[in-house]
This record gives structure tokens, sequence and C-alpha cells, in this order.
């Protein structure tokens, strides 16, 4: 049956990295600029930079996205639904998928988006990204200038969520040479300067597609250092950056009236699997009763929000609840599986000490994570031992030698529910290390891999996480945030976003 999808507010997305910068100080020269008072320069700071302007290599796509000079087929919105940017829209019979692309959308040389070109880019991104070799394998037919189709080996619901990766962007083949340092694609700006390493500057696209650019240019310094970006700030030589740190977030805070701080929670995920081959069910709950994850954003100062599953609750699939902190009924629990609390605070049964061992890796904060779940569950009488490991991969993830497994992922990696659940609750799942085993949640994973109603995924999704949560198989921590600085005036840098490679945009602007 043939299933139209109109694509404003339709399929659920995410995505990978957060461009976060670390600790130090360093002098970056910010080039003085001769515009005039009526022109909009906007002046950005970035904790990474490209060697080159090829959206198709690696995650360079992302930057290229970020500076505004390149656009994908589709984009995800702050709801983390897919939505049509260079398409019009997107037809799926099967395993056959037809698209139609925007008659106004053209390149920043006025020329026209075709079929043809889309489908050459997709193929070239396919050659040269290693995570995307399967668009090579796919069969491609151009039925006009407009529209053309996607044959995909077997159904593939969540096409749409890959063509809205930055890395797929489409941009004019035959006028971008290397793609080096120039590039002719087809956001509202376009590259005026680009030094490798460093600084890129760019300039409003005066035959953008879409409607009136607000800003007239902006430039790109490469500042990889936090200290230096917010010292930049303070100075009036930059007007916005992101990753901003919790120390610099207090900082700006104390002059509200220069600057502006918007706060969203990204998707990478703080969460740890709880062993079912070495825990009971009672003592998993009392677990998941005690750890407090408002206790743990608090401690960390601004850089994490508290979740209740892997994903937003903002997106229709990161609609799940679990049980409040209650330290009470986590020590009934424990009694009624004959614990008793003996004279050193922990509970004990047969004269063995409720011990716990706690692997955690020393990166995102797991390491102050580990510490703090250490003291909450010994305020309930548990005793947990931390191991430290380099590597969790090749140790505990591996070899499932933990009670309690930190770890930290980016959920939303694909845009859509079925990546992170795959991963951590399917049979045989890389993180599925800790024996959970549902028939129901298994039946629910194969359906939801093929599904492609929208709804029905985010349905089959909140299921599936439900029954993690209800079992205690797991615990969802917290979400880091993405933080971004503006001065008072500058709007519109996507700033509610929580995907990091969303920046400037038609509509940004400043005052």
């Amino acid at each position: 049956m043939k299933k139209r999808i109109l694509l404003l507010g339709l399929l659920f997305v995410a995505g990978i990295f957060s461009l976060i910068g670390c600790g130090g100080k360093e002098k970056v020269k910010i080039a003085e600029t001769t515009e005039t008072p009526e022109t909009k320069i906007l002046k950005v700071s970035e904790a990474f930079s490209i060697e080159n302007l090829n959206p198709h290599q690696d995650y360079q796509g992302w930057y290229t996205s970020i500076y505004g000079l390149t656009q994908s087929l589709f984009q995800i919105n702050e709801q983390s639904a897919v939505v049509p940017v260079l398409a019009e829209n997107a037809e799926v019979e099967g395993n056959v998928w037809t698209i139609t692309i925007k008659e106004a959308a053209s390149f920043s040389n006025g020329t026209p988006v075709t079929s043809e070109m889309v489908i050459r880019n997709l193929q070239k991104a396919g050659t040269m990204n290693a995570r995307f070799t399967y668009f090579t394998k796919y069969t491609y037919e151009v039925v006009d200038d407009k529209t053309f189709k996607i044959v995909t080996g077997e159904p593939y619901p969540t096409l749409l969520n890959d063509l809205a990766s930055p890395e797929l962007a489409i941009v004019d083949l035959d006028e971008s040479g290397d793609m080096a340092t120039q590039l002719v694609a087809t956001g509202p700006f376009v590259v005026s300067t680009f030094e490798p390493g460093g600084t890129i500057t760019v300039e409003k696209n005066q035959q953008y597609w879409d409607g009136a650019v607000q800003l007239d240019g902006a430039e790109f310094y490469y500042m990889p250092e936090s200290s230096t970006s917010l010292l930049a700030m303070q100075n009036g030589e930059i007007d916005t950056y992101t990753s901003v740190t919790a120390d610099a977030v207090k900082t700006l805070e104390q002059e509200q009236d220069r600057y502006q701080l918007s706060t969203v929670s990204a998707t990478r995920l703080q969460f740890y699997i709880l062993n079912q081959n070495r825990l009971s069910d009672s003592v998993r709950k009392a677990i998941n009763l005690t750890v407090d994850s408002s206790d743990i954003e608090k401690y960390l100062n601004g850089s994490v929000s508290a979740t209740v599953g892997p994903f937003s609750s903002k997106a229709a699939y990161g609609q799940v609840t679990k049980d409040s902190v209650d330290i009470n009924a986590a020590k009934l629990l424990l009694e009624e599986e004959g614990y008793i609390l003996n004279s050193s605070g922990y509970y004990e049964k047969d004269g063995q000490v409720l011990t716990v061992n706690v692997a955690y890796y020393a990166a995102r904060s797991l390491d102050t994570v580990a510490a703090l779940m250490q003291e909450q569950l010994k305020e309930i009488g548990i005793k947990a031992e931390l191991t430290l490991e380099e590597d969790p991969d090749a140790t505990y993830i591996q070899t499932g030698d933990f009670d309690i497994g930190l770890y930290c992922m980016i959920a939303d990696k694909a845009g859509d529910p079925y990546y992170f659940i795959s991963c951590t609750l399917a049979q045989d799942a890389p993180y599925n290390c800790g024996g959970f085993s549902n028939q129901e949640a298994q039946h629910l994973i194969e359906e939801l891999q093929y599904e492609a109603d929208v709804e029905k995924r985010a349905e089959l999704a909140n299921q599936i996480i439900q029954i993690a949560i209800d079992e205690n198989a797991f615990g969802y921590i917290a979400l880091f945030n993405k933080t971004t600085a503006m001065v008072t005036g500058v709007s519109n840098v996507n700033e509610n976003s929580p995907f990091d490679f969303y920046f400037l945009n038609a509509e940004t602007n400043m005052e």
C-alpha cells in the first residue's frame, strides 16, 4: 500500500558529538573588520576546525552546515522531527522512495538543484564516507529534473532520517572543484575566505533561493580552549559561541544586560546497565529507587539535565515514566528479601554485606557520577565498590564483569529511536551486556525495524523503553546540555535546537 509522507512534522531524528572545548588559555588574533555601521557581521568562535570544505568527508558536513553554507534534502527541527528543506515531499511504496525537489531550490551560482545532481551527491558521499557506504548500493532513477527514486535492498523506513544528515549535503559538484577551499552549495551564505584549520569568513548568498538573509556575513574563529571563547566574548571580540562551560555560565549570568544564555538538553546520554545475571529483581529496583538523577544534575552544575528515558521528552518517542526516588521503599525491598542492616550501616544476608561493583570510565563526567552513586547507595545501606577502566568497550562492556556498568553515548544518533534501542535492548546487542532478555520487547524491536508510520514508531519505542525501565534493566541518568551564549541582540542561531550541527541560517540576526 502506497504511503505518502507529508514531511512537515514527520519522522523523528537526531544525531552525534558535542563541540566541547577544554580548559586553558590561549591568545587568538581577532581580525578587524571594515564593515560600515549598517553592515551586520556576526563573530563566532568554534572549538573545532576543518581542513577543507568537503561536506561529504568525515564529519565536515556538520561544520559547513554550522557556517550556513550547505543544506541537505531534509533537516531536523527543534522537536526532533524531519522536515523538508531542499525536498518538497517524499512517497514510499515498499522499498521504493520517490522524492520531489522544491522548484525554487538552487545553488549560490543560480543553477537549479536537479535530480541528477542530488543522486551524484548521494553516491559521492557514499564513496567518501564510511558511515554512508550503503548509498552506493542503492538503485537510483531520474524521473524528471525535480523528481527521482531511490530503491533500497529491503524496506528502510528511516531513509529520510539519513537524508537529513548534514554529511549528505547537496553541492554543485561541477563548480566546486575539489572542495578544498571553494564550495558552491545551497545555503544562505557563501565562502568569502577560508583558512584550513583556522578562520572562515562567509558572506550573504545574494542568490539565496529561500527568502531574505538577515546578516551580511559572519566570521568563525577557531578557539579550541573554552576559556579563550569566554575571554573573547567579555572583550567584545565575538558575539556568540556554543559549548559554554558551567563556569562560563556562572560568569556570564552576572551580566544579564550584556549576555543571553540558552540551554537545551542535547542527545548524549549518561546511563547505567544493571546486571540481571548478578543482581536480583529487588536489588535492581532498590538501586533505581535510590539513584537521584536530579542531585547528579545539580552537582554537575548545569552541564546535564536529568532524564527519565534515553531520549528528550520533547520527542514523541521520549514519552516514558519511572518511579520517583524513594529511599524508604528501597530499604523495604531489601528487607523483604531477607537483608538486615548491620552495625556499620550496610545491609547483609547470611553474613555477606550487600556489595555492588560499579564499573566506569573517567570521560563524560562518569567518574563524578560513579562517586555520587556510591554515596547515594551508601545512604540506603548498599556498599558500592568502584572499578575504573580506561576502555569500557574492551573490558566490562565486553565481559559483563560488573554489577552496575556506567556508560555514555549519543542516544539519538540517527534521529530515530531504533539506533539506541537496537544497540542496547535487542538480543545480542553490543550494549545489552547485563542480561536483559524480554520476548515482548524483542518482538516490538523487530516490528520497529520495519515500521514506516512515524506515530507508530514512536509508540513502539515508548513501549520498548518502558519495558526496560519497568524491569530495572537500565537506569537513565541525564542528557548533556547544549548551551549557547549570545550578546544581547543576537537571535536565531539555532540556540533551541538540541543538535550541534545547526547554527547560522537565513533568520540569524543581530541588532
